[in-house]
């Protein structure tokens, strides 16, 4: 059962495609646009963050007993990503391509580096250990689900 993994990649895709329209628009210095695709790729990115630190990693800790380990590296990252956030916002308000270009490269890779642990390593654990109780596994992708389709359609 890789239910959560399929469905949590499947939205980090989404999110790398809403990224790459915000640089594209950056990079060609269509501020406008840049400033509504950033908008954007934050709601998507922020939502992703919250459904994980919100409902999948108290599940995954609850399950395992566990909060030192994977769980606080993913939220750790999580505040560089908003961190990162504000540096593309600082870029964007002063309309300046190369700060953008420079914080955008720099998120990415944080982007890229985190979402391969994910994929690799924390999904397939939670979907191995969440998925033993099947009711409430259920439950968890339904709320997962709902949540990430809330986003998508803010």
């Amino acid at each position: 059962m890789d239910r959560l993994t399929h469905f949590m990649q499947h939205h980090h895709g989404h999110c790398d495609e809403a990224f790459a329209t915000a640089e594209a628009d950056a990079h060609r210095g269509d501020w406008s646009a840049c400033a509504a695709s950033l908008a954007r790729f934050r709601a998507d990115l922020l939502g992703h963050l919250a459904v994980e630190e919100e409902r999948i990693f108290p599940a995954f800790e609850a399950s395992t007993g566990n909060t030192a380990g994977p769980t606080r590296v993913m939220r750790s990252e999580h505040e560089e990503m908003r961190e990162l956030l504000g540096w593309l916002d600082e870029a964007l308000a002063g309309r300046n391509a190369v700060a953008f270009a420079d914080a955008a490269e720099t998120l990415l890779i944080l982007l890229q580096q985190h979402n391969m642990k994910e994929e690799n390593i924390l999904y397939p654990m939670c979907d191995r250990i969440l998925g033993g109780d099947e009711v409430a596994f259920k439950q968890l992708m339904g709320e997962v689900e709902q949540a990430l389709m809330e986003v998508a359609h803010g």
